[in-house]
């Protein structure tokens, strides 16, 4: 046999799903871009693409590749390819054409010198030229020319493979099935079907996604209904096969049918439901799939223990749309409360602002595009921890409630955001601050993170600075609304990637206090470190981005030292000097969690064994008991204030500071260096210090780019013990 290259096109955003069907069909040497997959296989694997893709538009057989810079170069060329091989001059034929970035610009004319040099072809040997169908043609060719490249293709598919041929009618904008089956894929409904799992739509329109899930569950080929493809008027065409392949997708029907699961659909306009009902039958499975008239607002029903329920709501495009849109998500999601608990749920949406009147937080996003509309799915578990209990954000302005302050806002972290994100694309910075109280009235501090693994997500954690008792709490809150809305809307961002805390004085353990307990984390990078953050649960992300600086500093002068971090946190420090280089690493730190947290961002980067020590106790007691002389290097950034019930008194930083460094360079070995920070923004130095040790303030080469609106964001020093006196500089 045989063995082509083929290119099946698919919708944006379905190229990866296109590739897992035709890897599973057989197709090897497979090649994704925005457009399709490219594979190679036998014609058969082709076969089954046109018969089982869920997802694809077209099939087509690469037929010449050649320089096209002038319409008589395309003519030339085309009229040389041995077209008697593909058609006979009694049959009909069609030329689609598209043009990009090329001296022919009219696609419409490129079609027609396409044509003409294939009837041309016929003529020359004395043969009737073939007649022109462009509803239905025996062979369809498509004609490509980009930057004056012109590839020619024999369509196998011969119209879109979205057209499964069982629609009698639609409703309004209804969804195309090859879409629909994307969505269904990404709420991973196969899965949810081979455990038994029900399917519901509780706006089901004219059916397409029941449909597309009862072919899905009941293994059935999406284009078994068609009696039309490019492939059968084409001379190269072998019947026996796409037979055989005819009967082993009817057998599998057959069996598929007998073991589906329930299928649901409703609706509350009963013309619809008609449609829907009619379609159903059409595609063959009438009879194994339930339509109900039924309202979101009153909807009433037993439903199954699990399932997935996936539905398609109205779009609202202008402002009083989505404002009369709103009852209608949060009806939706009262329902699936209610009704749903324990079922997995994704709405399909043009506007993911809508999905946050649901009230159940999102596990999941995927954008697929409706045509030219680029829409999201969010995905929803449905069980009663992931209810939103109380508002985590605060309450959304409408865009004509943005007063003339809150346009000021919006320029400025336009301003901030264009030139903070130069120097972090510069400097390779993946997680950095964008705006910090930069106008009195908006008395907040806002990062912004990108994922290590998906250079498209990312997070944005807002920190509110509590508002002094002189301040108009109504105005306070107004303008902090403004600040929330605008950030959202600035960044494109969905609930699930927008974070608010209100920053207010620490006291004993708060800093160790569960807001959420969602516990997840998020993989970022910092240079070549991957690091752990989380947003839900703790007042602090895990990573102080301010202290960027001295990590990479300590990395660049870790390499073979043994490295001590004391008041650990979350290791990030410890992971740079073991990437650095370091002999080995310990952390102190009171907190079993942070030190868990330390430990996964060590591992995360491949650091194991004993090499790496994380020790929970209180610092201040283990430095009591050490022996001199065991580190090379120290990184000492105490809490500035501490009664933690774990400690036996009060901690304040600018009152035992001297101690406590005193404490720790005993344990430096000679020419070693120990580096103090602190974030007391009032901090001052005990000169005390510069009698038995040489201290150089580097308070300024620690402060990074996206701080310099905060110099005093923190103070930073380096200490090496000394026998003569010096100064602090």
């Amino acid at each position: 046999m045989t063995t082509h290259t083929f290119f099946a096109t698919t919708p944006k955003g379905m190229a990866d799903l296109l590739a897992a069907e035709i890897l599973g069909l057989g197709g090897s040497d497979l090649r994704e871009n925005r457009a399709g997959v490219e594979f190679s296989g036998e014609l058969e694997v082709a076969y089954r693409v046109c018969l089982w893709s869920r997802v694809a538009n077209r099939v087509l057989l690469p037929l010449a590749k050649f320089a096209a810079p002038s319409p008589e170069a395309l003519y030339a060329s085309v009229r040389a390819i041995d077209w008697q091989a593909h058609l006979d001059s009694a049959q009909t034929l069609a030329v689609d054409a598209n043009v990009a970035s090329s001296n022919m610009t009219h696609s419409q004319y490129v079609a027609l010198k396409t044509k003409d040099a294939i009837v041309d072809s016929f003529t020359d040997q004395g043969l009737p030229r073939p007649s022109v169908d462009i509803h239905r043609p025996d062979l369809r060719i498509n004609c490509y020319v980009h930057r004056n490249q012109a590839e020619i293709y024999l369509d196998l598919s011969g119209a879109s493979l979205h057209q499964r041929n069982y629609r009698s009618g639609t409703g309004q904008a209804p969804l195309k099935e090859n879409l629909a089956a994307a969505i269904l894929m990404r709420a991973r409904w196969q899965e949810v079907a081979a455990e038994g799992g029900a399917f519901v739509d509780l706006m089901c329109g004219s059916g397409t996604l029941v449909i597309e899930a009862a072919l899905m569950a009941a293994d059935i080929a999406p284009a078994l209904q068609r009696d039309y493809f490019g492939f059968l008027g084409w001379r190269g065409h072998q019947p026996a096969i796409w037979q055989r392949l005819l009967a082993e997708a009817h057998y599998r029907r057959e069996q598929g049918l007998a073991q589906l699961p329930p299928l649901m659909g409703f609706d509350s306009n009963r013309h619809v439901l008609q449609l829907a009902k009619d379609n159903a039958s059409s595609a063959g499975i009438g009879q194994h799939v339930e339509f109900a008239y039924q309202d979101v607002f009153n909807l009433r029903h037993d439903f199954p223990a699990t399932g997935l329920m996936v539905t398609n709501p109205p779009y609202g495009k202008r402002l009083n749309q989505l404002e009369q849109l709103q009852p209608l998500y949060k009806a939706l999601g009262h329902v699936l409360r209610h009704q749903f608990t324990n079922w997995r749920a994704a709405i399909f949406v043009e506007d993911q602002q809508l999905g946050k009147y649901v009230g159940i937080k999102a596990s999941r996003l995927h954008t697929l595009y409706n045509g030219a509309l680029a829409c999201k799915i969010i995905h929803f578990n449905i069980t009663a921890d992931q209810f939103f209990k109380d508002a985590r954000l605060p309450r959304p302005l409408n865009p004509d409630e943005i007063s003339d302050s809150g346009l000021g806002f919006r320029n400025r972290l336009t301003k901030n955001v264009k030139q903070i994100s130069k120097w972090a694309k510069r400097e390779t910075v993946h997680a950095y601050r964008v705006y910090d109280q930069d106008l009195p009235d908006y008395a907040a501090a806002i990062d912004l993170y990108w994922s290590a693994n998906n250079s498209e997500e990312r997070w944005v954690n807002i920190q509110e600075y509590q508002a002094p008792r002189t301040i108009d709490p109504q105005k306070s809150q107004f303008r902090l609304r403004e600040l929330v809305t605008i950030t959202k809307a600035f960044f494109d961002l969905d609930d699930d990637h927008l974070f608010f805390r209100t920053r207010t004085r620490q006291r004993g353990d708060a800093q160790y206090e569960r807001f959420d307990g969602a516990a997840k984390f998020h993989e970022i990078l910092e240079g070549s470190v991957k690091l752990l953050v989380n947003f839900e649960d703790y007042l602090d992300t895990g990573l102080f981005l301010d202290h960027r600086p001295i990590r990479q500093r300590i990395a660049r002068e870790a390499a073979g030292k043994d490295f001590l971090n004391l008041f650990a946190y979350t290791g990030t420090a410890t992971v740079h000097a073991a990437k650095g280089g370091a002999a080995s690493t310990t952390s102190v730190d009171m907190s079993r969690t942070y030190l868990d947290w330390a430990q996964r961002n060590l591992q995360k980067n491949g650091f194991f064994g004993s090499r790496h020590s994380l020790v929970q106790e209180n610092c201040l007691t283990w430095l009591e008991r050490q022996k001199g002389g065991q580190y090379d290097l120290i990184f000492l950034d105490p809490p500035s204030f501490s009664n933690s019930k774990r400690m036996q008194e009060a901690f304040d930083i600018q009152r035992d500071h001297e101690a406590l460094i005193q404490a720790a360079l005993k344990l430096l070995r000679k020419n070693g260096t120990l580096y103090f920070s602190t974030n007391l923004r009032k901090f001052k130095l005990d000169t005390r210090l510069s009698q038995t040790a040489t201290v150089t303030n580097i308070s300024a080469e620690t402060i990074p780019f996206d701080f310099k609106r905060r110099q005093n964001i923190h103070h930073t020093f380096k200490i090496q013990a000394s026998n003569s006196s010096k100064s602090a500089s």
